[in-house]
């Protein structure tokens, strides 16, 4: 059995029956009392997010996650759907177990964290960096670069993403899909 020892971020942990992501953690210590482990905890299968202290060294209850490659198909009314880059088979999961569905594109690769117990689907994760072409843009005005100014940018999934006034449109950016923030304009 795991122990608050094994504590880490992006432990997967069941509470009450419910699963739970670890986002943050640390320990509490104090002269006169034991330690302390706290963590904050956000909602696998909830949208619920909630901060729990346990004594250094309880028992807490990891569940066994794996990480498979998948491929987005395309999205209709029951949801997104995703293929098996290596067995082909087909799942779909909702807009909520997605960090980033506005960044999603077509025959874009994306990890699926599936449940070890049960073989159900838990989240899918884009990777932390992709490459998107600018559709929309207004135009910048040349020469001002003097402070970082930013304008909106549509990107080719739709999403709108802020970025400096020398992109403009038909360009390739690198965008962080955690933030959702432009990071670099990209060559071809």
């Amino acid at each position: 059995m795991a122990t608050t020892a094994d504590m880490r971020s992006g432990l997967i942990i069941k509470v009450d029956g419910s699963l739970y992501t670890v986002v943050d953690f640390g320990q509490n210590k104090t002269a006169r009392a034991g330690a302390k482990v706290w963590a904050k905890l956000k909602g696998v299968d909830n949208n619920r997010t909630i901060e729990l202290t346990w004594n250094s060294g309880e028992t807490i209850h990891p569940v066994r996650v794996e990480k498979k490659p998948y491929q987005y198909l395309y999205k209709d009314d029951t949801g997104y759907s995703f293929m098996d880059t290596e067995t082909f088979e087909q799942i779909t999961v909702a807009e909520t177990m997605i960090d980033a569905p506005k960044f999603l594109k077509d025959g874009q690769e994306v990890s699926v964290l599936i449940n070890g117990e049960t073989d159900q689907p838990m989240g899918v994760e884009l990777p932390d960096k992709i490459v998107l072409l600018v559709t929309y843009s207004e135009p910048g005005m040349r020469g001002d670069t003097a402070t970082r100014t930013l304008k909106p940018a549509t990107v080719e999934t739709g999403a709108t993403v802020n970025v400096p006034l020398f992109v403009n449109e038909g360009e390739l950016i690198r965008v962080n899909t955690k933030s959702g923030e432009y990071v670099e304009r990209v060559k071809e």
